[in-house]
């Protein structure tokens, strides 16, 4: 059984995290709680009967666990996961792993100081359309994949602290991991240049709410990924091939194939094309779930199975972050 700790008992601790870790008890052992408010660790000590605390550097020195799960605001995510590994703790940390390519290197220099394990949480590798997706690609049924977009839409306000820049908030960092990491799982070159539009339209705060990344591969794959304040029916997923398209839209996955003709006459204003479509139905999570997930990491702790996000790919969305960060800043692209 291995003997865990939550640093962060709010929204996401208390739910994505304590949930799974209450439902494998024999996997894990909630050995500690913390969190600086009062409430929350009344909430944690009532429902694991397990101690709790204010300050995680007391927890790491009397409980000596061998997992903490960082559930806390996203600037606090690389010390506290420094200290960890330090105290010779294994660490999941949630989304983003890291405010930036410096922190993230950080981590990972604690990482293999250590020999402790470090794991990115990237639920969304998990997503139910994801996958369906990936299957189609990985096929062939579209051919050769030129474009990608990604997209989600909102009229949701926030007031809450993932609207403040000094906390790490800001949709860059909250929903980039995401609709980044995503569409980077159907391609195979890396990412070359980055171009980023970073606004702020609805919410308060000095965190942008509207977001645009276009990143570029080395085999000229175009990866486009955006967080708009829009409303209406919008697709989350258009995939271009040179033989055909996939929409997603709600939970239809609609897959467009096209069959070309082997020769166009020279006199032809454009070949006739023999077109097919068949439609997949979406069920489960699209973000992933993490009573799916969870497992994964207690085989992969055990040293079962390679956890799923690696750490250099973890490092690699952290660029692409920085880079489309500093492209929506000076107004052109970045090459990284």
């Amino acid at each position: 059984m291995i003997r865990t700790v939550i640093i962060g008992y709010g929204r996401n601790g208390s739910t994505m995290h304590a949930g799974p870790l209450e439902r494998y008890s024999g996997d894990f052992q909630v050995a500690a709680v913390c969190d600086i408010d009062a409430e929350a660790r009344d909430k944690a000590q009532k429902r694991f009967a397990c101690p709790v605390y204010e300050d995680y550097h007391a927890m790491l020195a009397e409980i000596r666990p061998e997992l903490a799960v960082i559930v806390t605001r996203s600037h606090q995510h690389a010390q506290m996961t420094v200290d960890c590994l330090m105290a010779g703790v294994n660490v999941l940390v949630t989304k983003p792993w890291a405010t930036n390519v410096l922190d993230a290197q950080r981590m990972i220099a604690a990482q293999k100081v250590t020999g402790k394990m470090l794991l990115p949480w990237l639920p969304a590798r998990f997503g139910s359309d994801l996958r369906l997706i990936r299957d189609v690609v990985e096929r062939g049924d579209i051919g050769r994949v030129f474009e990608i977009r990604r997209s989600v839409t909102t009229f949701g306000l926030r007031c809450d602290w993932q609207t403040e820049h000094k906390y790490g908030g800001g949709y860059l960092l909250n929903w980039g991991p995401h609709l980044i990491d995503q569409p980077l799982q159907l391609v195979k070159s890396p990412i070359t240049r980055v171009y980023g539009s970073l606004r702020q339209i609805i919410n308060p705060g000095d965190g942008e709410d509207n977001l645009r990344v276009i990143a570029h591969t080395d085999d000229g794959v175009t990866v486009m990924s955006e967080f708009l304040i829009a409303a209406g029916p919008y697709p989350s997923w258009v995939i271009q091939g040179d033989r055909g398209t996939i929409i997603a839209q709600g939970d239809k996955i609609h897959v467009h194939r096209v069959q070309l003709p082997d020769h166009v006459g020279a006199n032809e204003y454009r070949s006739q094309t023999v077109e097919t479509e068949y439609t997949l139905d979406v069920s489960g999570n699209i973000y992933g779930d993490e009573y799916e997930i969870y497992p994964h990491i207690a085989r992969a702790l055990r040293g079962e199975e390679a956890y799923f996000v690696p750490l250099d790919e973890a490092l690699r969305l952290s660029r692409i972050i920085d880079a489309a960060r500093l492209s929506s800043r000076i107004g052109q692209e970045v090459f990284i």
